[in-house]
């Protein structure tokens, strides 16, 4: 009966202490991006109900990322409230040894973990969407109006009073390939449509080769080279498809196979689909390192130095993991040896920890 209790206490405590850590930082991040959007505001003219709607909605997101700090925090939090009350050591008397309740630990931390990974991290790229959608409205430029689908990619933007829908089958950096761009008045009325082999998108001004110019009247010219003066170039068309953190994880696997099918490199979305699937067991191991980390230091009384000395293995890790991707996005690194190589320093560290523990 007392195994069960001390389960549900432990679950409780920690669950406790992990949403009220959460609530902590939603805040702090909502007051950060309430800063940052000040300057948007004053830039494009946004009421203050829009910049207090945009930190809220932005900050799911921004949550999600430090959701592993979050739980190494919770933990030493966790183990402070247990050393206060004189609990650990009614536990230990009782025969719950720490290794128990680490693994303890280990269960409610996965049962979080794969709820933040099915449930959360679904509405907060939803939040992060709409956040982007509202902020181009605002910003009136051409910005993310762009998709890749299984035709290829399109984009749409207007240059004074005409509107252009582009096509390409292929999309390399900086060169498009199989080409066609209908220019259309702002309404809708058909000027005449440009067909190219390929364009070097390496400026605003694209050079295209092997061009076909069709107009209203269905005559058509032929030109082996032609300039066409666009808002974007290879760069900012790249920058549009960054922000991956607006796409649920079907929409990442469904923009990772339109990049196949158009020749783009999936390099960036498969490394981003690896880092959200390996999530719950990066929670799990903050768990055990944090529980590990303030078990050494228990003899200290500073409760602000063992949260000052968490915020620091927090940045140390944090760095590990940002050296690491950038290696794989750049392909120094293979992409799941860059997502999954600093888990495994970490599963060492713990293990090494767990045993010191289980001599004590």
């Amino acid at each position: 009966m007392i195994f069960k209790k001390y389960q549900r206490y432990i679950y409780s405590l920690f669950s406790r202490n992990f949403f009220a850590t959460s609530l902590i930082f939603f805040c702090i991040v909502i007051i950060i991006n309430f800063f940052e959007e000040i300057r948007f505001a004053e830039k494009y003219g946004a009421e203050i109900q829009y910049i207090l709607y945009l930190s809220f909605i932005n900050a799911p997101s921004l949550i999600f990322e430090i959701f592993p700090f979050i739980f190494l925090i919770t933990v030493k939090i966790f183990y402070l409230n247990l050393i206060d009350k004189q609990e650990l050591a009614i536990l230990n008397s009782n025969g719950i040894s720490n290794l128990k309740i680490i693994f303890q630990l280990t269960i409610i931390t996965s049962l979080l973990g794969l709820f933040l990974l099915v449930f959360f991290y679904y509405f907060s790229s939803n939040l992060k969407s709409k956040y982007l959608d509202i902020k181009n409205r605002f910003s009136n430029t051409n910005e993310y109006l762009a998709v890749v689908n299984d035709d290829g990619l399109w984009i749409k933007e207007e240059i004074e009073d005409n509107l252009y829908i582009i096509h390409a089958e292929k999309f390399d950096k900086n060169e498009l390939r199989a080409i066609t761009i209908s220019e259309a008045s702002k309404y809708y009325e058909n000027k005449r449509t440009i067909i190219a082999e390929k364009a070097n998108i390496n400026s605003k001004n694209w050079q295209l080769s092997n061009v076909s110019l069709l107009n209203d009247e269905s005559n058509i010219k032929y030109l082996k080279t032609y300039v066409y003066n666009s808002s974007f170039n290879g760069e900012i068309i790249s920058n549009l498809f960054s922000n991956l953190n607006s796409l649920n994880i079907l929409e990442l696997h469904k923009l990772s196979n339109s990049y196949k099918k158009i020749g783009y490199s999936n390099t960036e979305v498969k490394l981003h689909l690896n880092k959200i699937y390996s999530m719950p067991i990066f929670f799990i191991l903050m768990t055990i390192l944090g529980f590990v980390i303030i078990n050494k230091l228990k003899k200290i009384k500073s409760k602000f130095f063992v949260i000052i000395f968490g915020i620091f293995v927090s940045v140390v890790v944090y760095y590990l993991n940002f050296f690491s991707g950038v290696l794989g996005n750049k392909g120094a690194l293979p992409i799941y040896l860059s997502v999954w190589m600093p888990l495994i320093i970490l599963l060492l560290i713990c293990n090494i920890g767990i045993i010191k523990i289980n001599e004590n």
